[in-house]
Protein backbone atom coordinates (compact mmCIF):
# COMPACT_ATOMS: atom_id res chain seq x y z
CA UNK A 1 0.00 0.00 0.00
CA UNK A 2 1.56 3.30 -0.85
CA UNK A 3 1.82 6.45 1.93
CA UNK A 4 -1.09 7.92 -0.20
CA UNK A 5 -3.19 5.52 -0.14
CA UNK A 6 -6.24 5.63 2.01
CA UNK A 7 -9.59 3.51 3.02
CA UNK A 8 -12.99 4.65 1.77
CA UNK A 9 -14.55 3.08 4.94
CA UNK A 10 -12.75 4.58 7.50
CA UNK A 11 -13.44 7.75 5.51
CA UNK A 12 -16.94 7.00 5.72
CA UNK A 13 -16.87 6.06 9.07
CA UNK A 14 -14.47 9.10 10.21
CA UNK A 15 -17.07 11.33 8.34
CA UNK A 16 -20.57 9.92 9.85
CA UNK A 17 -18.95 9.99 13.23
CA UNK A 18 -17.65 13.55 12.82
CA UNK A 19 -21.23 14.62 11.87
CA UNK A 20 -22.83 12.20 14.61
CA UNK A 21 -20.46 14.04 16.91
CA UNK A 22 -21.46 17.39 15.90
CA UNK A 23 -25.15 16.53 16.01
CA UNK A 24 -24.42 15.07 19.95
CA UNK A 25 -22.51 18.26 21.00
CA UNK A 26 -25.57 20.67 19.46
CA UNK A 27 -28.41 18.36 21.21
CA UNK A 28 -26.26 18.13 24.59
CA UNK A 29 -25.78 22.11 24.76
CA UNK A 30 -29.44 22.48 23.90
CA UNK A 31 -30.63 19.61 26.68
CA UNK A 32 -28.21 21.92 28.56
CA UNK A 33 -30.41 25.28 28.17
CA UNK A 34 -33.63 23.18 28.37
CA UNK A 35 -32.68 21.47 31.62
CA UNK A 36 -31.30 24.99 33.47
CA UNK A 37 -34.33 26.87 32.57
CA UNK A 38 -36.37 24.14 33.55
CA UNK A 39 -34.55 23.72 37.31
CA UNK A 40 -34.12 27.45 37.69
CA UNK A 41 -38.07 27.89 37.58
CA UNK A 42 -38.93 25.02 39.52
CA UNK A 43 -35.61 26.67 42.26
CA UNK A 44 -37.63 30.63 41.62
CA UNK A 45 -41.05 28.52 42.99
CA UNK A 46 -39.15 27.08 45.63
CA UNK A 47 -37.36 29.78 46.83
CA UNK A 48 -41.29 31.65 46.67
CA UNK A 49 -42.50 29.11 49.15
CA UNK A 50 -39.65 29.47 51.60
CA UNK A 51 -39.74 33.43 51.31
CA UNK A 52 -44.25 33.00 51.64
CA UNK A 53 -43.56 30.77 54.92
CA UNK A 54 -40.86 33.22 56.39
CA UNK A 55 -43.91 35.94 56.44
CA UNK A 56 -46.02 33.55 58.11
CA UNK A 57 -42.88 33.90 60.85
CA UNK A 58 -44.15 37.25 61.00
CA UNK A 59 -46.13 38.30 64.82
CA UNK A 60 -47.30 41.75 65.92
CA UNK A 61 -44.71 43.02 68.66
CA UNK A 62 -47.37 44.26 70.95
CA UNK A 63 -45.96 47.18 71.98
CA UNK A 64 -47.13 50.65 72.43
CA UNK A 65 -45.25 51.67 68.94
CA UNK A 66 -47.38 48.71 67.42
CA UNK A 67 -44.67 47.47 65.50
CA UNK A 68 -44.17 43.69 64.38
CA UNK A 69 -41.39 41.44 64.68
CA UNK A 70 -40.13 38.07 63.22
CA UNK A 71 -40.72 34.96 65.41
CA UNK A 72 -37.49 33.15 65.14
CA UNK A 73 -39.64 29.99 66.59
CA UNK A 74 -41.96 29.97 63.48
CA UNK A 75 -38.26 29.83 61.14
CA UNK A 76 -37.96 27.03 59.50
CA UNK A 77 -34.49 27.82 57.04
CA UNK A 78 -32.05 25.03 55.60
CA UNK A 79 -28.67 26.11 57.62
CA UNK A 80 -27.24 27.01 54.28
CA UNK A 81 -30.08 29.65 53.11
CA UNK A 82 -29.53 32.91 53.87
CA UNK A 83 -32.46 35.40 54.15
CA UNK A 84 -33.29 38.77 55.98
CA UNK A 85 -36.84 40.52 56.76
CA UNK A 86 -37.66 44.22 57.33
CA UNK A 87 -40.49 46.44 57.74
CA UNK A 88 -41.56 48.44 54.97
CA UNK A 89 -39.71 51.69 56.81
CA UNK A 90 -36.44 49.33 56.41
CA UNK A 91 -36.45 48.20 59.93
CA UNK A 92 -34.64 45.02 60.32
CA UNK A 93 -36.98 42.29 61.84
CA UNK A 94 -34.31 39.60 61.74
CA UNK A 95 -31.83 37.98 59.82
CA UNK A 96 -29.95 34.53 58.99
CA UNK A 97 -26.68 34.41 60.88
CA UNK A 98 -24.88 33.23 57.90
CA UNK A 99 -25.63 36.36 56.20
CA UNK A 100 -24.72 40.97 56.68
CA UNK A 101 -28.03 40.93 54.53
CA UNK A 102 -28.28 42.41 50.64
CA UNK A 103 -25.67 45.25 49.42
CA UNK A 104 -26.57 47.77 46.88
CA UNK A 105 -24.05 45.79 44.80
CA UNK A 106 -26.39 42.79 44.72
CA UNK A 107 -29.60 44.74 42.83
CA UNK A 108 -26.91 46.44 40.23
CA UNK A 109 -28.55 44.29 37.70
CA UNK A 110 -31.89 44.32 36.32
CA UNK A 111 -34.29 41.61 38.50
CA UNK A 112 -35.60 38.70 36.92
CA UNK A 113 -39.10 37.23 36.30
CA UNK A 114 -40.63 33.91 36.60
CA UNK A 115 -43.67 33.80 34.47
CA UNK A 116 -45.25 30.95 36.24
CA UNK A 117 -45.37 32.88 39.20
CA UNK A 118 -47.43 36.20 39.79
CA UNK A 119 -46.99 38.93 42.20
CA UNK A 120 -43.83 41.31 42.81
CA UNK A 121 -41.39 38.71 43.00
CA UNK A 122 -37.86 40.04 42.20
CA UNK A 123 -34.82 37.34 41.77
CA UNK A 124 -31.43 38.18 41.49
CA UNK A 125 -27.87 36.42 40.98
CA UNK A 126 -25.52 37.22 43.60
CA UNK A 127 -21.95 35.86 44.61
CA UNK A 128 -21.69 35.01 48.84
CA UNK A 129 -19.50 32.63 50.48
CA UNK A 130 -17.64 32.23 47.38
CA UNK A 131 -20.42 30.83 46.04
CA UNK A 132 -23.77 31.87 43.79
CA UNK A 133 -26.87 32.07 45.23
CA UNK A 134 -30.26 32.84 43.78
CA UNK A 135 -32.28 35.61 45.72
CA UNK A 136 -35.46 36.43 45.80
CA UNK A 137 -37.50 39.65 46.77
CA UNK A 138 -40.91 40.53 47.47
CA UNK A 139 -42.96 42.66 49.73
CA UNK A 140 -45.81 40.82 51.42
CA UNK A 141 -48.79 41.79 54.07
CA UNK A 142 -49.22 39.91 57.12
CA UNK A 143 -53.13 39.94 58.98
CA UNK A 144 -52.85 39.96 62.56
CA UNK A 145 -55.38 39.67 64.59
CA UNK A 146 -57.97 38.59 62.31
CA UNK A 147 -60.51 38.70 65.21
CA UNK A 148 -60.52 42.25 65.40
CA UNK A 149 -62.51 43.62 63.17
CA UNK A 150 -60.82 41.86 60.54
CA UNK A 151 -57.19 41.62 61.67
CA UNK A 152 -54.34 44.74 60.92
CA UNK A 153 -52.71 44.32 57.73
CA UNK A 154 -48.81 44.63 58.38
CA UNK A 155 -46.51 44.76 55.67
CA UNK A 156 -42.79 43.42 55.58
CA UNK A 157 -39.89 42.82 53.45
CA UNK A 158 -38.27 39.61 52.69
CA UNK A 159 -35.22 38.85 51.29
CA UNK A 160 -34.29 34.36 50.67
CA UNK A 161 -31.41 33.11 49.09
CA UNK A 162 -30.54 29.71 48.40
CA UNK A 163 -27.43 28.38 46.91
CA UNK A 164 -27.57 27.64 42.88
CA UNK A 165 -24.85 24.45 43.30
CA UNK A 166 -27.68 21.89 43.82
CA UNK A 167 -29.66 22.86 41.27
CA UNK A 168 -26.23 23.14 38.40
CA UNK A 169 -25.42 19.54 39.84
CA UNK A 170 -28.89 18.65 38.21
CA UNK A 171 -28.10 20.27 35.23
CA UNK A 172 -24.87 19.11 34.81
CA UNK A 173 -25.80 15.24 35.80
CA UNK A 174 -29.17 15.39 33.14
CA UNK A 175 -26.22 17.04 30.64
CA UNK A 176 -24.03 13.89 31.53
CA UNK A 177 -26.69 11.59 30.86
CA UNK A 178 -27.25 13.29 27.85
CA UNK A 179 -23.86 13.57 26.97
CA UNK A 180 -23.14 9.49 27.61
CA UNK A 181 -25.82 8.75 25.89
CA UNK A 182 -24.47 10.42 22.93
CA UNK A 183 -21.11 8.43 23.33
CA UNK A 184 -23.11 5.47 23.24
CA UNK A 185 -24.82 5.70 20.12
CA UNK A 186 -21.35 6.79 18.33
CA UNK A 187 -19.97 4.05 19.56
CA UNK A 188 -22.68 1.50 18.12
CA UNK A 189 -22.95 3.59 15.33
CA UNK A 190 -19.68 3.16 14.34
CA UNK A 191 -19.88 -0.69 14.76
CA UNK A 192 -22.83 -0.77 12.94
CA UNK A 193 -21.39 1.40 10.18
CA UNK A 194 -18.12 -0.60 9.92
CA UNK A 195 -20.42 -3.78 9.70
CA UNK A 196 -22.77 -2.54 6.93
CA UNK A 197 -20.20 -1.11 4.72
CA UNK A 198 -17.94 -4.20 4.89
CA UNK A 199 -20.96 -6.04 3.86
CA UNK A 200 -21.94 -3.25 0.95
CA UNK A 201 -18.14 -3.41 -0.41
CA UNK A 202 -17.97 -6.64 -0.31
CA UNK A 203 -19.32 -7.10 -3.98
CA UNK A 204 -16.51 -4.63 -4.90
CA UNK A 205 -13.58 -6.50 -3.48
CA UNK A 206 -15.21 -10.14 -5.13
CA UNK A 207 -14.87 -7.48 -8.64
CA UNK A 208 -11.51 -6.55 -7.36
CA UNK A 209 -10.32 -10.30 -6.83
CA UNK A 210 -12.06 -11.37 -10.35
CA UNK A 211 -10.26 -8.68 -12.33
CA UNK A 212 -7.05 -9.21 -10.72
CA UNK A 213 -6.70 -13.30 -12.13
CA UNK A 214 -7.05 -11.90 -15.42
CA UNK A 215 -3.78 -11.96 -17.21
CA UNK A 216 -2.59 -12.39 -20.66
CA UNK A 217 -2.29 -16.18 -20.42
CA UNK A 218 -5.95 -16.21 -18.78
CA UNK A 219 -8.66 -14.14 -19.99
CA UNK A 220 -11.71 -15.22 -17.58
CA UNK A 221 -13.25 -13.25 -15.99
CA UNK A 222 -16.12 -13.77 -13.86
CA UNK A 223 -17.72 -10.98 -12.14
CA UNK A 224 -20.03 -11.95 -9.12
CA UNK A 225 -23.50 -11.73 -10.05
CA UNK A 226 -24.68 -9.44 -7.00
CA UNK A 227 -22.23 -7.05 -8.38
CA UNK A 228 -23.76 -6.65 -11.94
CA UNK A 229 -27.45 -6.31 -9.72
CA UNK A 230 -26.27 -3.33 -7.78
CA UNK A 231 -26.61 0.02 -9.47
CA UNK A 232 -23.75 1.82 -8.64
CA UNK A 233 -21.63 -1.04 -9.89
CA UNK A 234 -23.23 -2.58 -12.76
CA UNK A 235 -21.09 -0.03 -14.95
CA UNK A 236 -17.72 -0.84 -13.69
CA UNK A 237 -18.58 -4.44 -14.40
CA UNK A 238 -19.44 -3.75 -18.04
CA UNK A 239 -16.36 -1.36 -18.79
CA UNK A 240 -14.39 -4.00 -16.84
CA UNK A 241 -15.62 -6.49 -19.36
CA UNK A 242 -15.61 -4.01 -22.56
CA UNK A 243 -12.04 -3.36 -21.49
CA UNK A 244 -10.81 -7.09 -21.07
CA UNK A 245 -12.96 -8.23 -24.23
CA UNK A 246 -11.06 -5.23 -25.86
CA UNK A 247 -7.71 -6.37 -24.62
CA UNK A 248 -7.94 -10.03 -25.27
CA UNK A 249 -8.58 -9.33 -28.98
CA UNK A 250 -5.58 -6.92 -29.16
CA UNK A 251 -3.49 -9.50 -27.70
CA UNK A 252 -5.18 -12.38 -29.91
CA UNK A 253 -4.07 -10.04 -32.96
CA UNK A 254 -0.72 -9.11 -31.66
CA UNK A 255 0.07 -12.74 -30.45
CA UNK A 256 -1.28 -13.30 -34.24
CA UNK A 257 0.08 -10.58 -36.12
CA UNK A 258 3.85 -11.62 -34.52
CA UNK A 259 3.57 -15.05 -35.04
CA UNK A 260 2.44 -14.42 -38.59
CA UNK A 261 5.50 -12.02 -39.37
CA UNK A 262 7.87 -14.47 -37.45
CA UNK A 263 6.66 -17.09 -40.03
CA UNK A 264 7.08 -14.76 -43.17
CA UNK A 265 10.11 -13.70 -41.90
CA UNK A 266 11.42 -16.65 -41.45
CA UNK A 267 10.69 -18.46 -44.73
CA UNK A 268 12.37 -15.18 -46.54
CA UNK A 269 15.76 -15.98 -44.24
CA UNK A 270 15.10 -19.71 -44.78
CA UNK A 271 15.28 -18.40 -48.86
CA UNK A 272 18.09 -16.61 -49.36
CA UNK A 273 19.99 -19.14 -46.87
CA UNK A 274 19.13 -22.33 -49.00
CA UNK A 275 19.91 -19.38 -52.05
CA UNK A 276 23.35 -19.01 -50.87
CA UNK A 277 24.02 -22.59 -49.99
CA UNK A 278 23.05 -23.86 -53.14
CA UNK A 279 26.17 -21.50 -54.46
CA UNK A 280 28.99 -22.62 -52.21
CA UNK A 281 27.88 -26.58 -52.87
CA UNK A 282 30.46 -26.59 -55.77
CA UNK A 283 32.14 -24.46 -58.02
CA UNK A 284 29.71 -22.25 -60.28
CA UNK A 285 30.41 -19.72 -63.45
CA UNK A 286 29.72 -16.18 -63.09
CA UNK A 287 26.19 -16.63 -64.58
CA UNK A 288 24.84 -19.24 -61.89
CA UNK A 289 26.48 -17.03 -58.97
CA UNK A 290 24.84 -13.78 -60.46
CA UNK A 291 21.48 -15.79 -60.44
CA UNK A 292 21.70 -17.06 -57.10
CA UNK A 293 22.83 -13.46 -56.07
CA UNK A 294 19.85 -11.61 -57.62
CA UNK A 295 17.56 -14.53 -56.53
CA UNK A 296 18.61 -13.79 -52.62
CA UNK A 297 18.24 -9.78 -53.48
CA UNK A 298 15.04 -10.96 -54.68
CA UNK A 299 13.98 -12.75 -51.45
CA UNK A 300 15.73 -10.06 -49.28
CA UNK A 301 13.91 -6.80 -51.22
CA UNK A 302 10.68 -8.82 -50.07
CA UNK A 303 11.35 -9.17 -46.46
CA UNK A 304 12.24 -5.37 -46.72
CA UNK A 305 8.79 -4.88 -47.84
CA UNK A 306 7.39 -7.08 -45.51
CA UNK A 307 9.07 -5.02 -42.38
CA UNK A 308 8.07 -1.74 -44.64
CA UNK A 309 4.61 -3.04 -44.65
CA UNK A 310 4.51 -4.15 -40.81
CA UNK A 311 5.78 -0.77 -39.70
CA UNK A 312 3.26 1.16 -42.06
CA UNK A 313 0.46 -0.75 -40.55
CA UNK A 314 1.81 -0.46 -37.27
CA UNK A 315 2.14 3.41 -37.16
CA UNK A 316 -1.73 3.87 -38.66
CA UNK A 317 -2.78 1.61 -35.34
CA UNK A 318 -1.01 3.49 -33.37
CA UNK A 319 -2.41 6.74 -34.36
CA UNK A 320 -5.53 5.20 -34.85
CA UNK A 321 -5.63 4.30 -30.83
CA UNK A 322 -4.34 7.40 -29.79
CA UNK A 323 -6.97 9.48 -31.11
CA UNK A 324 -9.43 7.11 -29.33
CA UNK A 325 -7.58 7.48 -26.47
CA UNK A 326 -7.81 11.15 -26.25
CA UNK A 327 -11.56 11.84 -28.15
CA UNK A 328 -10.47 13.23 -31.46
CA UNK A 329 -12.96 12.47 -34.70
CA UNK A 330 -11.42 12.64 -37.52
CA UNK A 331 -14.32 13.61 -39.31
CA UNK A 332 -14.95 16.42 -37.27
CA UNK A 333 -11.12 17.35 -38.14
CA UNK A 334 -11.72 19.93 -41.49
CA UNK A 335 -8.11 20.31 -42.05
CA UNK A 336 -8.24 16.60 -43.33
CA UNK A 337 -9.68 16.53 -46.90
CA UNK A 338 -8.69 15.67 -49.99
CA UNK A 339 -10.89 15.72 -53.82
CA UNK A 340 -10.99 11.71 -54.72
CA UNK A 341 -11.21 12.07 -58.14
CA UNK A 342 -7.08 14.14 -57.96
CA UNK A 343 -5.61 11.97 -55.94
CA UNK A 344 -6.91 9.18 -57.40
CA UNK A 345 -5.26 9.92 -60.57
CA UNK A 346 -2.32 11.21 -59.41
CA UNK A 347 -2.18 7.25 -58.35
CA UNK A 348 -2.77 6.09 -61.47
CA UNK A 349 0.14 8.34 -63.25
CA UNK A 350 2.18 6.83 -60.35
CA UNK A 351 1.56 3.41 -61.64
CA UNK A 352 1.22 4.18 -65.16
CA UNK A 353 4.93 2.34 -65.60
CA UNK A 354 4.06 -0.26 -64.18
CA UNK A 355 0.28 -0.89 -65.66
CA UNK A 356 2.30 0.02 -69.30
CA UNK A 357 4.79 -3.37 -68.34
CA UNK A 358 1.79 -5.42 -67.76
CA UNK A 359 -0.16 -3.98 -70.93
CA UNK A 360 -3.10 -2.91 -68.71
CA UNK A 361 -5.04 -0.10 -69.43
CA UNK A 362 -5.89 2.24 -66.39
CA UNK A 363 -9.37 4.18 -67.32
CA UNK A 364 -11.89 6.53 -65.61
CA UNK A 365 -15.89 5.83 -65.77
CA UNK A 366 -17.37 7.81 -63.42
CA UNK A 367 -15.57 11.22 -62.22
CA UNK A 368 -17.88 12.97 -59.26
CA UNK A 369 -16.26 15.91 -57.83
CA UNK A 370 -16.52 15.08 -54.32
CA UNK A 371 -14.30 15.76 -51.01
CA UNK A 372 -13.85 13.27 -48.86
CA UNK A 373 -12.82 13.74 -45.18
CA UNK A 374 -8.95 12.37 -45.30
CA UNK A 375 -5.70 13.54 -45.15
CA UNK A 376 -3.89 13.14 -49.45
CA UNK A 377 -1.31 11.40 -47.82
CA UNK A 378 -3.32 8.46 -45.96
CA UNK A 379 -5.89 8.65 -49.69
CA UNK A 380 -2.74 8.24 -51.80
CA UNK A 381 -1.15 5.02 -49.84
CA UNK A 382 -4.75 3.72 -49.97
CA UNK A 383 -5.54 4.12 -53.95
CA UNK A 384 -1.78 3.41 -54.32
CA UNK A 385 -2.34 0.36 -52.49
CA UNK A 386 -5.69 -0.92 -53.98
CA UNK A 387 -4.69 0.33 -57.88
CA UNK A 388 -1.76 -1.71 -57.69
CA UNK A 389 -3.12 -4.61 -56.34
CA UNK A 390 -5.36 -4.72 -59.38
CA UNK A 391 -2.71 -4.77 -61.81
CA UNK A 392 -0.68 -7.54 -60.30
CA UNK A 393 -3.98 -9.78 -60.60
CA UNK A 394 -5.54 -8.45 -63.93
CA UNK A 395 -3.89 -10.40 -67.12
CA UNK A 396 -2.17 -8.84 -69.29
CA UNK A 397 -4.55 -7.04 -71.95
CA UNK A 398 -7.33 -6.32 -69.57
CA UNK A 399 -8.80 -3.37 -68.17
CA UNK A 400 -8.82 -1.39 -64.67
CA UNK A 401 -11.81 0.60 -64.40
CA UNK A 402 -12.09 3.51 -61.29
CA UNK A 403 -15.35 5.17 -60.56
CA UNK A 404 -15.68 8.22 -58.42
CA UNK A 405 -19.55 8.68 -57.03
CA UNK A 406 -21.47 10.18 -53.87
CA UNK A 407 -23.40 7.79 -51.83
CA UNK A 408 -26.03 9.95 -49.25
CA UNK A 409 -23.00 11.49 -47.42
CA UNK A 410 -20.17 9.06 -48.55
CA UNK A 411 -17.73 9.50 -51.02
CA UNK A 412 -17.45 6.21 -52.85
CA UNK A 413 -14.20 5.23 -55.49
CA UNK A 414 -14.31 1.60 -56.81
CA UNK A 415 -11.35 0.19 -58.11
CA UNK A 416 -12.27 -2.97 -60.75
CA UNK A 417 -10.44 -5.24 -62.43
CA UNK A 418 -10.96 -8.39 -64.76
CA UNK A 419 -8.69 -10.64 -63.18
CA UNK A 420 -9.14 -14.70 -61.70
CA UNK A 421 -10.98 -13.23 -58.75
CA UNK A 422 -11.61 -14.36 -55.05
CA UNK A 423 -13.21 -17.73 -54.04
CA UNK A 424 -15.99 -16.94 -52.07
CA UNK A 425 -14.81 -19.40 -49.03
CA UNK A 426 -11.99 -16.80 -48.61
CA UNK A 427 -13.76 -13.81 -49.09
CA UNK A 428 -14.65 -13.51 -45.23
CA UNK A 429 -10.75 -13.76 -44.51
CA UNK A 430 -9.07 -11.48 -47.33
CA UNK A 431 -8.78 -8.64 -44.49
CA UNK A 432 -7.00 -10.49 -41.80
CA UNK A 433 -3.32 -9.86 -41.87
CA UNK A 434 -1.12 -12.26 -43.60
CA UNK A 435 -4.34 -13.94 -45.62
CA UNK A 436 -3.28 -15.28 -48.93
CA UNK A 437 -6.15 -17.06 -51.21
CA UNK A 438 -3.14 -18.43 -52.95
CA UNK A 439 -0.12 -18.36 -51.50
CA UNK A 440 1.91 -19.74 -54.77
CA UNK A 441 0.06 -16.75 -56.15
CA UNK A 442 1.27 -14.55 -53.44
CA UNK A 443 4.94 -15.10 -54.04
CA UNK A 444 4.97 -15.07 -57.33
CA UNK A 445 3.16 -11.72 -57.38
CA UNK A 446 5.04 -10.51 -54.02
CA UNK A 447 2.39 -9.96 -51.87
CA UNK A 448 2.73 -10.05 -48.91
CA UNK A 449 -0.72 -10.59 -47.41
CA UNK A 450 -0.82 -7.12 -45.45
CA UNK A 451 -2.15 -4.68 -48.49
CA UNK A 452 -6.02 -5.11 -47.46
CA UNK A 453 -5.05 -5.01 -44.00
CA UNK A 454 -3.48 -1.93 -44.28
CA UNK A 455 -6.48 -0.33 -46.60
CA UNK A 456 -8.75 -1.49 -43.94
CA UNK A 457 -6.60 0.12 -41.28
CA UNK A 458 -6.94 3.77 -43.26
CA UNK A 459 -9.92 3.65 -44.10
CA UNK A 460 -11.34 2.97 -40.28
CA UNK A 461 -9.23 5.71 -38.94
CA UNK A 462 -11.38 8.22 -41.06
CA UNK A 463 -14.72 6.21 -40.12
CA UNK A 464 -15.32 5.24 -43.71
CA UNK A 465 -15.77 1.28 -44.76
CA UNK A 466 -14.26 -1.42 -47.44
CA UNK A 467 -15.72 -3.89 -48.70
CA UNK A 468 -14.90 -6.22 -51.82
CA UNK A 469 -17.46 -7.87 -54.33
CA UNK A 470 -15.53 -10.80 -56.29
CA UNK A 471 -16.47 -13.43 -58.52
CA UNK A 472 -13.98 -16.56 -59.48
CA UNK A 473 -12.82 -15.63 -63.31
CA UNK A 474 -14.68 -12.46 -63.54
CA UNK A 475 -12.46 -10.21 -61.49
CA UNK A 476 -12.67 -8.46 -58.11
CA UNK A 477 -13.81 -4.85 -57.37
CA UNK A 478 -12.90 -2.91 -54.05
CA UNK A 479 -15.79 -0.24 -52.85
CA UNK A 480 -14.26 2.34 -50.70
CA UNK A 481 -16.48 4.62 -48.87
CA UNK A 482 -15.34 7.68 -47.24
CA UNK A 483 -17.66 10.63 -45.02
CA UNK A 484 -18.29 13.50 -47.26
CA UNK A 485 -16.67 16.53 -46.45
CA UNK A 486 -18.38 19.26 -49.24
CA UNK A 487 -20.17 20.09 -52.42
CA UNK A 488 -17.12 21.25 -54.68
CA UNK A 489 -17.61 24.60 -55.84
CA UNK A 490 -14.92 23.92 -58.66
CA UNK A 491 -12.83 21.20 -59.93
CA UNK A 492 -9.20 20.48 -58.33
CA UNK A 493 -8.00 19.56 -61.45
CA UNK A 494 -6.60 16.37 -62.77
Amino acid sequence: MSPSSYSITRRIVLLVLTIEFAAALCVTAVAVLYERQTHFRAFDVLLRGRADSLLGAVQDAEDSGDNIMLDSADVRAPHDDIYEVTDVSGRLLGRSSNWNGPSPDDFSSKPEKNPRLTGDAEFYTIREHHQSYRLIRIQGTRIVDPGDKGGIPRHAIIYYGASTRRVWGAVWQAAGFYAASSVAVLMVTGIVLLWLLDRSLAPLRQLASAAGKVSASSWDFAPPENARSIRELSPLVEALESLLAGLQRSFTQQRRFVGDAAHELKTGVALVKSSLQLLILRERNVEEYKTGIVRSITHSERMETLVARMLTLARIEEHHDTASDIGESVTADRAQRSALVYVLREAAADLASVAQERNINISFRDEKEVVAVIGAEPLRLLATNRLHNAIQHSPGGAEVVISVTQSNQMAVFQIEDHGEGIAPEDLPHVFNRFYRSDSSRSRKTGGTGLGLAIAKAIVEQYHGTIALGSQLGQGTTAIVALPIFEQPTGSWGS
